[in-house]
């Protein structure tokens, strides 16, 4: 370096050109550094976004186990026992309900292995005319006790008798004309007056041994009537 009060040589001179030059060589060198971290730091701020991503679409995958909660349904669709399950002999739902209040009783007028009839007593509790009064069974029934809402006779079928009287209005092996379902049988009783009751003897005829257990529903028409907040839909045991 040049001392004050002299003329610098021309190697010092050229000493400070070169150390004057040095000295932007030196500024990048510095800087790369904190370049690179700021790279680092990019490139990992990159790498967390790549990773939170699959977080979004979690979303859809907690529609599987709702959508998977169709099969519980099927279950409950299936869950009415069917003849094979139980032995009991099964009605399907009908297709409308009456909300007329009935009371009903059922007695079994059948000796084991025998004939003999089903007693059927029906009360309309309700404030409305029931207009024709139907006892429904499955018809398949048929198969070990035959149910009739008569006898036949030679008194009933001969030409030339006297008029028929009978308290019946219908005997229909479904499908019917008013919407009675397939595989059944429905016996049509005539009107039930507000707080009238109607008594039906049933004929229960021996067809094949032992006892058996069906459906057998009250309905108005169509409709199933109602007895205690219930469906008046109940099970009878043939011994």
């Amino acid at each position: 370096m040049p001392l004050p009060g002299r003329r610098p040589r021309a190697d010092e001179n050229a000493g400070e050109a070169a150390l004057s030059v040095a000295q932007p060589i030196r500024a990048p060198s510095a800087a790369l550094p904190a370049r690179l971290a700021c790279l680092a730091c990019a490139v990992a701020l990159a790498a967390c976004s790549l990773q939170t991503t699959p977080s979004a679409s979690a979303s859809p995958s907690t529609a599987g186990p709702s959508a998977g909660g169709s099969p519980s349904e099927s279950a409950n669709a299936s869950a009415e026992p069917s003849p094979s399950d139980s032995g009991r002999l099964i009605l399907p739902a009908p297709t409308a309900t009456d909300s007329t209040t009935i009371s009903y009783t059922v007695s079994v007028e059948v000796a084991a292995g025998a004939s003999g009839q089903l007693v059927v007593v029906v009360t309309n509790l309700g404030q409305e005319l029931v207009p024709e009064l139907v006892l429904r069974w499955p018809t398949e029934l048929r198969d070990t006790v035959f149910l009739a809402p008569f006898q036949p006779s030679a008194q009933r079928i001969r030409e030339g008798g006297d008029p028929l009287v009978q308290d019946w209005t219908k005997w229909v092996e479904g499908p019917g004309e008013h919407g009675e379902p397939a595989g059944t049988t429905s016996l049509g009783w005539g009107p039930l007056l507000v707080g009238g009751t109607l008594t039906i003897p049933v004929l229960a005829t021996r067809v094949a041994p032992g006892p058996i257990t069906f459906d057998l529903q009250i309905l108005n028409g169509e409709a199933l009537l109602q007895t205690d907040g219930a469906p008046a839909w109940t099970q009878v045991t043939v011994p």
